[in-house]
């Protein structure tokens, strides 16, 4: 479990109260102090891509639904009309970076160890050495987990989470806070649909509109037969929205 998140904390007798008690607000007080110092260097490195006019993408998911492969096939078909990066996050191996690197493409590793999240923080340490002037996309491929990346703000304009079809179609019910916070859900490798009975994509779609949001889901396959048409859309509507909204003094 993360040290870093809070995740692994136990409990502590407190002679004021139960066992329980005591870990429950220590829980709750590291967290609060964790998420508040984070939300500062977020806000600071949102601040770093207005100024450059960059579209910061925070994407998550389970391990193995696919983030690198739409990476892989959104680069081979943007990179002649606008200028991306990655940054990757894993606990260990450079593999995803190298991936991205054989495009032609800017990728930054970041290895976390033991935490099971990228945090504003280690993004900030990444922008030193990513050259943001000309960028247009910056996507930040977060660690594969439905659970801590969600609750830490990285200073991205947008977060796409998604689910791949050989997972259960009831996530969105089961990882709700994950779910949540997404701008877009993106159903991946929909080319095995029709190999797979048991993943119902309007099960999917009731279990995030009972969330209370009205996220958009789309289909997408980036290995054997490519579509990508409605991703792609929303990406150009993503950063012609953003830069329509920087404030004049950065524009």
């Amino acid at each position: 479990m993360c040290q870093a998140c809070g995740c692994s904390l136990k409990a502590h007798v407190d002679p004021e109260g139960s066992e329980q008690e005591r870990g429950q607000r220590t829980v709750i007080d590291v967290m609060q102090n964790l998420l508040a110092a984070n939300d500062r260097v977020a806000v600071h490195n949102r601040e770093h891509f207005d100024e450059h006019g960059v579209l910061a993408i925070n994407l998550m998911s389970s391990p193995g639904a696919g983030k690198t492969a739409l990476l892989e096939a959104t680069i081979a078909t943007l990179r002649d009309r606008y200028r991306i990066a990655v940054i990757e996050g894993d606990l260990e191996t450079d593999n995803d970076a190298v991936r991205i690197r054989a495009l032609g493409v800017p990728a930054l590793q970041i290895t976390t160890g033991t935490a099971c999240h990228l945090d504003a923080q280690l993004v900030h340490r990444a922008l030193h050495d990513l050259p943001l002037d000309g960028l247009d996309l910056l996507f930040i491929e977060n660690v594969g987990n439905l659970v801590c990346p969600a609750s830490f703000d990285l200073g991205q304009h947008r977060n796409v989470t998604l689910l791949s079809v050989t997972e259960g179609d009831d996530k969105p019910e089961k990882y709700p806070v994950m779910f949540r916070v997404s701008d877009l859900v993106v159903l991946s490798k929909a080319d095995l649909l029709g190999v797979l009975d048991d993943f119902n994509p309007e099960r999917a779609a009731a279990a995030l509109r009972a969330l209370g949001r009205d996220t958009p889901m789309i289909q997408t396959a980036a290995r054997r037969v490519l579509a990508l048409a409605p991703w792609l859309n929303w990406l150009e509507e993503q950063l012609a929205e953003e830069r329509a909204v920087v404030p004049a003094e950065l524009a």
